[in-house]
């Protein structure tokens, strides 16, 4: 059996909790052009409305929302959902959503992302 070693990398992430968490999600103004003409909203109006956040959406499950998550044991409603390279993945409140290296995103459940990284001291 063959045995490697990760490579030290370094990469974004933040931790999520709920819509719109994601420092990303509201970046951009939007352009609707669906009502004949364009009409843009600016970041804040996303916020202030709930929009969904553009990098990790809201879930929306076939089951009841108040399922419990097979994960975490929270209801699905307060869950997210992200594309990554893999497919869809549900995001559970309180995972890492990370930042690779060719810019994909996914998520690290808590306890993996404590094991896994460290954060970089700035002096």
């Amino acid at each position: 059996m063959s045995q490697f070693i990760k490579r030290p990398i370094t990469i974004t992430a933040d931790q999520w909790h709920k819509n719109g968490d994601h420092p990303e999600d509201y970046a951009e103004p939007i352009t609707d052009y669906e009502r004949g003409r364009p009409v843009t909203y600016s970041p804040q109006h996303q916020r202030v409305n709930d929009w969904e956040g553009q990098v990790v959406r809201r879930y929306r499950p076939d089951t009841s929302g108040d399922t419990p998550c097979k994960h975490c044991g929270q209801p699905l409603h307060g869950h997210g959902w992200i594309d990554t390279l893999e497919g869809g993945h549900v995001v559970c409140p309180g995972d890492w959503i990370i930042t690779g290296v060719k810019g994909e995103r996914y998520p690290c459940k808590p306890d993996v992302f404590e094991a896994t990284y460290a954060p970089i001291e700035r002096g």
